[in-house]
């Protein structure tokens, strides 16, 4: 959801337009004067009703002063990864101007967008944009993947004013790297592009694809925190970073398993379920298991199911505590440098 906030019937009709633009869900709100049907109380300090906004939009758009946008947000920045894209944009709309999440929040690019829109002029302050200079975490953002380190994103995003950035990736690189980048895999600072904990520099920012998906099975009522260990275990053994699991998959005899539905959720990653006759039409070779077989219908379960949805099988059926875990990774390139 994108919070709009205006505050004169002029910056209504520059929301208006700016509300056009979307297609997805877009809520305008205004002093209640003004006869908009959401609007924010003026008795009270707007930062009062800017907090759950904050919370829960993906960007929100103040059309007026800098000032007013500062203030109502102030008491509510935390940290660049989670809080939303925050933009001012003029009550005429001649300017658009990104003051919070810029890159990873993606403030830049929609200041970039409505200024198109609205025929006004992007005032894009970060260095890296300026510069014409490759801006790593907007690129992770846009792409979809995780910094390793946000201390080593910052360092990354320094240095790359001075000099040329050694980057390496487990798959192939799209020609021409952009400006600030070079070809290498040795050197004090650099960048990886990895499911992989690898470490090539001496300091290595991992950017980390999602692309690795989890069959998980589990005896009837095992707890969350055994499946936790079962699955950072499996993870540390195979030098995997677990912010690339994209997903978990398990068979359907396990859809009101608490301890796998907690334990998915407690970490963010989306869980599905399969049928014993879906699994059973996954191709390969997996281990097979007469009592999987006799409980479940199928040889097994965590293998299968984690191949569902395509890819290679990377970790095969590792048993902790009466947690079977399986790893398959997805098919995946480097498309593009575009942001």
């Amino acid at each position: 959801m994108i919070a709009l906030l205006a505050f004169s019937r002029q910056g209504c009709r520059t929301a208006r337009k700016i509300q056009a633009d979307f297609t997805g869900e877009v809520r305008l709100y205004a002093p209640e004067k003004l006869g908009q049907p959401e609007f924010f109380p003026t008795a009270s300090p707007l930062s009062d009703f800017v907090g759950p906004l904050f919370r829960q939009a993906s960007a929100l758009i103040f059309v007026g002063s800098v000032g007013i946008a500062v203030r109502a947000i102030a008491p509510h920045v935390r940290d660049k990864r989670t809080d939303p894209a925050v933009l001012a944009v003029d009550e005429l709309g001649h300017f658009v101007i990104p003051l919070l999440s810029g890159h990873i929040g993606g403030a830049n690019a929609l200041a970039n967008r409505l200024a198109a829109s609205l025929g006004a002029t992007s005032v894009v302050t970060t260095a890296t944009d300026i510069n014409g200079r490759f801006s790593v975490d907007a690129w992770a953002a846009s792409h979809g993947y995780v910094l390793s380190d946000m201390g080593l994103a910052k360092e990354v995003s320094a240095a790359i004013l001075e000099r040329e950035i050694p980057i390496s990736s487990a798959r192939p690189l799209p020609e021409p790297l952009p400006p600030g980048l070079v070809a290498g895999d040795t050197g004090e600072l650099g960048i990886r592009l990895s499911c992989r904990e690898e470490k090539p520099y001496d300091h290595t920012l991992l950017l980390i694809p999602r692309v690795l998906t989890l069959g998980i099975g589990c005896r009837r009522g095992t707890s969350k925190e055994a499946i936790a260990q079962a699955v950072e275990a499996v993870f540390q053994e195979a030098g995997l970073r677990r912010e690339a699991a994209a997903e978990a998959v398990s068979i359907d005899l396990k859809k009101d398993e608490e301890g796998l539905i907690a334990y998915c959720r407690d970490v963010g990653l989306p869980l599905s379920f399969a049928s014993a006759e879906e699994l059973r039409q996954v191709p390969g070779n997996f281990t097979p298991s007469g009592f999987v077989r006799q409980v479940t219908g199928v040889d097994n379960v965590c293998e299968r199911a984690a191949l569902l949805k395509g890819g290679n099988l990377i970790v095969k059926k590792t048993a902790r505590a009466g947690v079977t875990v399986a790893v398959a990774e997805r098919n995946w390139e480097v498309s593009s440098w575009e942001k």
